[in-house]
């Protein structure tokens, strides 16, 4: 590759980074400051509680986003992939899996990406209601068509999600170019007519804010954290883009940006108080109020489109890593494989995220829920990354505790000041985490009561296949394929197959698949054969938890290691699964009886792993918890 098809290479991924990455915390100047003075947080707008509070945004910015995300999370990758499950799955490789340690990282990273669909919810509704709110400052009289406006946006969104966004996605780039571009020539515009506020860039003005006001503070930090939402979004993409890709859009295109924008309404507001009703609309005079509320639409659509993306990649990893039931995914493009679709997933959102426009009524009520699940999914990361940069990389204990204890305080801050808000709207995405916390560890805890019931009755292959050739079955022509836990005994369907056809296949094969701890692995290193002899095969798989399961794909690989596949004369047979929840040991029996519903209406095996359909024989089996 030529060094100018690499420059170019490099400048295309930033500008699409610059679309997809930094559409949540691009729209932040949309309600950051309008909700900061909000009365009910009784913070008084004069000239030294503006200084500090653009103080603190312009020095958070710096510390929370460029510092701890940019710098140092930016390197925590899994093999070229980041997102708080990726995160989880490097610091539990990083400690044993016997350790009380591994079990705690796992609830850590469980209700940390939990708490991403509650945040996931929120963004979508504030941004675009802050966006079409714009039409209440050009016609009051508009103000009723808010919410219904919003409502029609949000449903056309989520509708056009199946066909992907392979066709619009190359407009995300320069949209948001125009965005950027657009917020920091209204922030030049208004600096330039009141160059005082530049001397908020004193980090002074941010303590003396702090000390001065404390508690009134203390609260404002709750709204200030506003700014920097979406932060988790350029950890969570990284494996799309890159980290230089990521770096170079956010210091020469995004902060630039957000750092002029928020001085700029500092100077407005320090000229005009009255601005505050809603200062970003009012940065240009009425005349730009429309063109400023489509563009804005345009920003807050691109900005929820990542959101719901990731809500789909976060999804389709923890079923891969077994914290979700198999769901169907449906891929939208042919060349970009991480462009998926699920249904399920897309519907539900879409409810909910209309409830909460309904229920909140306007960007304001909904910046009291936003922030509590950010807050917390930051500290989540920030732990994480300790036990990353010290157990895996086994960096000097004082330069781990430094370098994370500093931002753990950080965020501890914000989340305690965020916490206040319970009440107040923070109860909303609090709860939709805690229900996916424990739907999560349910369908995990599930599964491993299945697996063991399985072990307690399996009984073990070599031995079973040593008796069993003593006085061989009839053998016939065709290749059989068992699908077989990664430590179960004699597959279930084989038993039966035995027990009813009193036949055996003239080759066995025994498939197993392996999630490892990683997004990828290698197609060299995807497939191990071990041979059990009289023509019978272990298979064993080993998939990232972001790849593909393709297995008809997977079976050509077999061909480099002398075990070929002809498809047409090659049966799968399937051990249907039926759960029936049992008195006793276990789960609590609400626990127990949701398990078995999601174990029922999850994705069948066959169809997850894309085998055909006229190749497969299931045969049932019940499983007891």
């Amino acid at each position: 590759m030529t060094a100018e098809h690499k420059k170019s290479k490099l400048v295309a991924l930033t500008l699409a980074a610059v679309g997809i990455v930094y559409g949540d915390i691009g729209t932040s100047p949309l309600y950051t400051l309008k909700t900061v003075f909000a009365t009910e947080h009784g913070l008084t707008l004069n000239t030294l509680n503006l200084f500090g509070i653009i103080s603190l945004i312009f020095w958070g910015l710096t510390v929370i986003v460029s510092l701890k995300y940019v710098t140092l999370v930016l390197r925590a990758d899994n093999r070229g992939e980041g997102g708080i499950m990726a995160l989880m799955a490097l610091a539990l490789s990083s400690v044993s899996k016997l350790s009380r340690r591994h079990y705690q990282l796992m609830l850590c990273g469980v209700f940390g990406a939990a708490l991403f669909y509650g945040d996931s919810v929120i963004t979508p509704a504030i941004s675009v209601l802050s966006a079409i709110e714009g039409l209440e400052v050009a016609a009051p009289a508009l103000k009723s068509y808010v919410v219904p406006l919003t409502i029609v946006v949000l449903v056309m969104l989520y509708s056009v999600q199946a066909r992907g966004t392979a066709d619009i996605g190359r407009w995300f780039g320069p949209i948001m170019l125009l965005w950027f571009g657009t917020l920091a020539v209204m922030g030049v515009i208004n600096i330039m007519a009141s160059p005082a506020i530049l001397a908020a860039l004193n980090p002074l003005y941010a303590i003396r804010f702090v000390l001065e006001n404390r508690f009134t503070a203390f609260i404002a930090l709750g709204a200030v954290v506003l700014a920097f939402t979406g932060a988790e979004a350029l950890y969570a993409d990284m494996g799309h883009f890159g980290k230089k890709p990521i770096r170079m859009a956010w210091f020469f295109i995004t902060f630039p940006a957000l750092a002029l924008n928020y001085l700029g309404q500092g100077g407005l507001l320090l000229a005009h108080p009255d601005a505050i009703s809603n200062p970003f609309y009012q940065q240009l005079g009425a005349w730009s109020i429309y063109p400023l509320v489509i563009l804005s639409t345009m920003a807050t659509v691109i900005a929820s489109q990542a959101t719901i993306s990731g809500t789909f990649s976060m999804t389709k990893q923890a079923i891969a890593l077994g914290f979700l039931p198999r769901m169907r995914v449906l891929h939208t493009s042919a060349s970009e494989i991480g462009q998926i679709y699920m249904p399920v997933v897309n519907w539900l959102q879409l409810i909910v995220v209309l409830l909460a426009v309904i229920g909140f009524g306007s960007s304001d009520n909904l910046a009291a829920a936003y922030g509590i699940a950010v807050t917390a999914t930051m500290l989540a990361t920030t732990v994480l990354t300790f036990f990353v940069i010290r157990y895996r990389w086994k960096l000097n204990l004082l330069l781990c505790w430094a370098a994370t204890g500093f931002f753990l305080l950080i965020d501890a801050t914000f989340f305690s000041a965020n916490a206040l808000k319970l009440f107040n709207g923070g109860w909303f995405p609090l709860l939709l985490g805690f229900t996916l916390f424990i739907v999560m560890l349910t369908w995990r805890s599930g599964r491993e009561l299945v697996f063991q019931n399985l072990q307690k009755h399996a009984i073990p292959l070599e031995d079973f296949l040593s008796s069993l050739f003593i006085a061989p079955p009839t053998r016939v022509p065709g290749t059989a394929i068992f699908l077989r836990g990664e430590s179960d005994g004699v597959p279930h369907a084989l038993l039966h197959n035995l027990s009813h056809n009193k036949v055996l296949h003239e080759r066995v094969v025994f498939f197993t698949v392996h999630i490892v701890e990683e997004p990828w692995v290698a197609p060299a290193e995807q497939v191990k054969i071990v041979d059990l002899g009289h023509n019978c095969f272990q298979l064993n798989v080993y998939y990232g938890f972001k790849d593909e399961p393709d297995i008809p794909k997977l079976l050509a690989l077999c061909e480099q290691c002398n075990l070929p596949f002809e498809m047409m004369e090659t049966s799968f047979f399937i051990a249907r699964q039926t759960v029936i929840s049992t008195p006793g040991d276990g789960m609590a029996p609400w626990r127990e009886h949701l398990f078995v519903t999601m174990s029922r209406n999850a994705r069948g095996a066959a169809d997850y792993y894309q085998i055909p359909p006229n190749r497969v024989i299931e045969l049932g089996t019940q499983v007891e918890i």
